[in-house]
C-alpha cells in the first residue's frame, strides 16, 4: 500500500509547532524541549525528540519529519506529503481550546481546507482528490477534555456527569470526522484516550500522597473509548463508501502495558517525567532552568504529560503493526 501523505489533527501529542506564535501556555519552542531533535533545536514539539507524527511518517516511508502546517518554512511542495494541523491544549470540546488559547478542531479543519486549496493550485483538482483519497488521516484528541476541562478545571462538571460528558465528546468527535470526510478524508484513524490517570501530572493532582494512577480518570477514558469505537463503526455504515476506512486506534492498552511492565520494554521510570521533579512540570514549567534526569532513555515520560521519543517509538511500532492493514 502506498500512502502519499500523512495528515494529522489533534493536540500536543502531534503538535509539531503550530502553537509557536500563539499567546498560550501550551507551547514549548524553548529548551529543554527538542534536546534530542535535529541539532537540539526546540521546534515546538512537546518531546525531547520526534513525536508520533514524525515516527508514523518515517515508518510509512513518507518523510523523516512531518512539518507543522504553520511552520514559516513550510513550502508548497511539502503539502504533497502531508502536514500536522494539531494544536497543543485543544480537544473535541470547543471549551477546551478556549481555556488554553489553542486552535480548536474546527480551526484545524479550516486550515486543512486552505491546505487543499494550495494542493489544487499546484497539481489540479483530480490529482488532489487522488492524493486525499489515498492519504492517511490521523486524529489524536480527547485527553485535554477529560484531564483539564472536566476533572481539573471542573467547569463541565456543573452541567454533565461523566456519562453525559463522554457522550458529548463522542458526538463532537463524530461531527469532526463527518466534516473531515466531507473535506476529502477517506482513510481516517482516530486514537482513543490513553490511561490519563497514570500520566505523572495526573498522579500528582489526583493520585493521593502515593501518586497512584487516578482510577476514575482511567475509567472515564475507557468509557469514552468504548463509545468512540462504536460511533466510528456506525458512521462507517452510514457513509456507505467503499473507499472510506474509519479506524478506532487503541492507545489505552499498549500504554498501560508499558506502565505495568516497564522492564519488558526497557524502561525503569514510568511515574515521573525526565524534566524537573517529573511530577508536575509540563510546557512553561519545564524550561531551561529545570534540572533534567541523567538518562531519558530509561524514562517513559519526558515531561509530566508527554512520553519521550523512546516511549513513542515503542507505541508507534505496536500501533502500526496492529492497524495498518485496516486502512487498505
Amino acid at each position: 500500500m502506498t500512502i502519499p501523505a500523512l495528515i494529522i489533527f489533534g493536540d500536543s501529542i502531534v503538535d509539531q509547532g503550530n502553537n509557536n506564535n500563539l499567546n498560550t501556555f501550551a507551547r514549548c519552542n524553548y529548551s529543554p524541549y527538542g534536546k534530542d531533535f535535529r541539532g537540539g533545536i526546540p521546534t515546538g514539539r512537546f518531546c525531547n525528540g520526534k513525536t508520533p507524527a514524525d515516527l508514523v511518517a518515517e515508518e510509512l516511508g513518507i518523510k523523516e519529519y512531518l512539518p507543522a502546517y504553520l511552520d514559516p518554512n513550510f513550502k508548497d511542495e511539502d503539502a504533497l506529503t502531508g502536514a500536522s494541523f494539531a494544536s497543543g491544549g485543544t480537544g473535541f470540546d470547543p471549551l477546551t481550546s478556549q481555556l488554553s488559547s489553542a486552535f480548536s478542531m474546527s480551526d484545524q479543519l479550516d486550515m486543512f481546507k486552505g491546505y487543499t486549496g494550495k494542493l489544487k493550485a499546484m497539481v489540479g483538482e483530480d490529482r488532489t482528490n487522488q492524493i486525499l483519497t489515498n492519504s492517511l488521516f490521523l486524529v489524536v484528541a480527547g485527553s485535554n477534555d477529560l484531564t483539564n476541562t472536566y476533572f481539573t478545571a471542573g467547569i463541565r462538571k456543573l452541567n454533565y456527569d461523566i456519562k453525559a460528558y463522554t457522550d458529548f465528546l463522542v458526538n463532537s468527535a463524530s461531527d469532526f470526522i463527518r466534516n473531515l470526510y466531507a473535506a476529502g478524508g477517506r482513510r481516517i484513524g482516530v486514537f482513543g484516550i490513553p490511561p490519563i490517570g497514570c500520566l505523572p501530572s495526573q498522579r500528582t493532582l489526583a493520585g493521593g500522597g502515593l501518586r497512584v494512577c487516578a482510577e476514575n480518570y482511567n475509567q472515564a477514558a475507557q468509557l469514552f473509548n468504548a463509545k468512540l469505537s462504536e460511533a466510528l463503526h456506525s458512521l462507517t455504515s452510514t457513509l456507505n463508501d467503499r473507499n472510506a476506512r474509519l479506524v478506532y486506534i487503541d492507545i489505552y492498552n499498549p500504554l498501560i502495558d508499558i506502565i505495568q511492565h516497564p522492564k519488558k520494554y526497557g524502561f525503569e521510570v514510568v511515574d515521573k517525567g525526565c524534566c524537573g521533579t517529573g511530577t508536575i512540570e509540563v510546557a512553561i514549567l519545564c524550561n531551561f532552568t529545570s534540572k533534567m534526569c541523567p538518562d531519558e532513555s530509561i524514562y517513559l515520560f519526558w515531561d509530566s504529560f508527554h512520553p519521550t521519543e523512546g516511549g513513542y517509538k515503542v507505541l508507534v511500532k505496536q500501533i502500526l503493526h496492529k492497524n495498518v492493514q485496516k486502512f487498505i
